[in-house]
């Protein structure tokens, strides 16, 4: 199942776009739209793991949350990528 949820998540992500985030409302529908409320718990845990892996950013206030000290609402977002332009830079 963590492997359902964690592939819902980045759909859900890729088809918002770049720095829009999700509801760990949305991402428990897309994986089971009946039983949904019971997956809440599995959506958490799954999104620690990844923001512990640096693959995704855990938000609070729409601000970036320790993905081991977050308490209440909360939505999820890629993290940002680096910019292209800055790269390699050495002028």
């Amino acid at each position: 199942m963590s492997d359902a949820v964690e592939a819902a998540i980045f759909e859900l992500l890729a088809a918002k776009g770049p720095g829009k985030s999700v509801s760990p409302e949305e991402v428990a529908r897309a994986v089971d739209p009946e039983g949904w409320r019971g997956l809440l718990g599995r959506v958490r845990a799954v999104a620690r793991g990844l923001a512990r892996q640096g693959r995704l950013v855990i938000l609070r206030h729409n601000k970036p949350a320790d993905p081991d000290d977050f308490k209440g609402v909360y939505r999820l977002r890629l993290p940002d990528a680096p910019a292209a332009d800055n790269q390699g830079d050495a002028s």
